[in-house]
């Protein structure tokens, strides 16, 4: 029976007309053209079995011939009788690819680039120079295109130079071992030449680590750090004179200010370090991370010091000596201090109105944390010192001073609101904030308008600091428009012509992986020229992350 199957199968690929396997279509006009007998005999298409044969062929997918299993001339007498009316029978082959299995490593069809190959397989420049190249579409801005090279190629080529994977790993070893020794030379010949510099004076051009100080949040910072520390000066000097406990929150409340805006001055200075391959996206929240230590380091020496000072005030009064200088001192921290909150305000007021937002919200959400944490302590400290003066004056008129210890107490009250405030803002915008919805809703309408966008999905956008936005989203593309995109860079003759020339399955599969990485590519192209269209339109996007869905 399988015999006859099997001749059945051979005779239809015979008798096709000279076309290939896969596209034979075989009708027999009666039964005895294939087996020669006297006797018609006919079987019913509903007793017709299907029975199948692999053929593997070197190299490529196997394809499978299905063909219709005819009864032999005794079955079909018994099923049907003698005298039963021929019809068609219709033999048909199909082709199918075979799945191919890749296992759980597969990095033959791998690139990697040539700074790669030369330090993960120790080879030269001149060896790569044997081996395939291939352009690629770059991921950089800066560039169009680069060369990569078949990981395959670079591994034979290593054992190739090295002789065997042992070999490679010994010089990988020492390698890596001749890399830290440089790394520790390279830290050595730094620190000299940082002596070096402190001895002869450094004559470097004004670094752009300086500059930050000389505008915005960082001048408004250097004016405060002086004037704080001129106040903190003269306020302990005026306890010391006259022993108010007012006078010494005030004095305390002043340190306190002058070490955290030196935090703050820190910060700044970190902020506007470059990206590192540690720090890729750079080091932008340091700003809010000294503010976050600003406002523990209030609540801890500013307020907790006020507090204990004016407890033990009531529990232990003493008498205060003449209290004309604490008044003068307070008058001229009064000033000074209302002067650089003036500086304060409109600094934000600027940066406010720069990003289209209300002065109030903009102070509400920290989006300067430097400049709020300095508007938000010179506002403590003239709400303070009013407070100091009121109370003091209170003591001055009744000779009570339970109102001094108040006045104590009541400052480091206003610290400890102020410290509670800056440890939640901060704390919000380092857990990755998200911008306004409305520039949100403005970056998908964007994307959605591509005609190569059908959605948008899963939008997150978060500040960095500094103004920096990350936007991330998952976009279902068109393929449509992507295909036809590709389509109409191409030579439409030369495509039909190619099809044309099709004739087997090896042929198709070859056509259409060659078509479909060209439009895999045309795909990450269109990636980056949304990429680049985000970043061009809004200058505070610096990182775009768009996943295919």
């Amino acid at each position: 029976m399988e015999s006859a199957g099997a001749g059945g199968g051979g005779a239809a690929a015979r008798g096709s007309g000279g076309l290939p396997e896969w596209q034979n279509l075989v009708t027999f006009g009666s039964f005895s053209n294939m087996v020669p007998c006297s006797h018609s005999y006919f079987c019913t298409l509903s007793q017709v079995k299907l029975y199948s044969t692999n053929v593997q062929k070197e190299g490529q997918g196997s394809k499978t011939l299905q063909v219709e299993k005819i009864p032999s001339l005794d079955e079909a007498a018994e099923l049907k009788g003698p005298h039963t009316k021929q019809e068609p029978l219709q033999v048909r082959v199909k082709a199918v690819l075979k799945k191919r299995e890749y296992g759980p490593k597969y990095t033959q069809n791998n690139f990697i680039t040539g700074v790669r190959a030369i330090n993960e397989f120790c080879l030269k420049s001149s060896d790569l120079e044997q081996l395939r190249k291939i352009r690629q579409r770059s991921p950089h801005e800066d560039t169009e295109s680069f060369t990569v090279y078949l990981r395959s190629d670079v591994e034979a080529k290593s054992l190739e130079v090295w002789g065997s994977p042992e070999a490679l790993a010994r010089e990988k070893k020492l390698r890596k071992k001749a890399e830290i020794e440089y790394r520790e030379r390279l830290f050595r010949n730094q620190s000299i030449l940082r002596e070096y510099r402190d001895f002869l004076g450094n004559t470097k051009p004004r670094s752009r680590m300086t500059s930050v100080f000389l505008k915005g949040p960082g001048k408004v910072v250097m004016v405060a750090i002086c004037i704080n520390g001129l106040n903190c000066f003269f306020k302990f000097l005026a306890w010391i004179y006259t022993g108010s406990a007012s006078m010494f929150s005030e004095a305390i409340h002043s340190l306190s200010d002058t070490c955290n805006q030196g935090l703050l001055a820190l910060g700044i200075s970190k902020s506007v370090q470059t990206p590192d391959p540690s720090h890729p996206y750079g080091f932008s929240n340091m700003r809010y991370i000294a503010s976050l230590i600003s406002g523990v380091g209030i609540f801890m020496m500013g307020a907790g010091l006020s507090w204990y000072h004016g407890i033990m005030g009531l529990l232990h009064p003493q008498p205060m000596e003449s209290l004309l200088w604490a008044y003068c001192i307070l008058a001229g921290s009064l000033l000074s201090e209302g002067a650089t909150l003036l500086v304060a305000v409109n600094e934000l007021r600027r940066s406010a109105a720069a990003k289209g937002m209300s002065f109030y919200k903009y102070v509400m959400e920290s989006r300067d944390p430097s400049t709020n944490v300095i508007l938000l302590e010179d506002t403590a400290a003239v709400l303070g010192v009013t407070i100091a003066a009121t109370c003091m004056g209170l003591t001055s008129i009744t000779g009570n001073p339970l109102y001094d210890s108040l006045g104590s107490l009541g400052v480091g009250t206003l610290l400890g609101v102020v410290s509670a405030f800056l440890i939640y803002t901060n704390t919000e915008a380092l857990l990755g904030r998200s911008i306004q919805p409305e520039q949100v809703q403005r970056l998908t309408e964007l994307l959605e308008n591509d005609p190569s966008v059908r959605a948008i999905h899963d939008v997150k956008a978060t500040d960095l600091g500094l103004g920096k936005v990350r936007f991330k989203a998952e976009v279902d593309f068109d393929g449509r428009v992507v295909t036809r995109s590709y389509l109409e860079k191409q030579d439409f003759d030369q495509m039909l012509q190619e099809i044309q020339e099709v004739k087997t399955p090896e042929e198709l599969e070859i056509f259409m992986l060659k078509h479909g990485e060209n439009i895999i590519d045309t795909l990450g192209a269109e990636v980056d020229r949304l990429e680049k269209e985000l970043k061009k339109r809004n200058p505070e996007v610096r990182h775009v992350d768009l996943e295919i869905l």
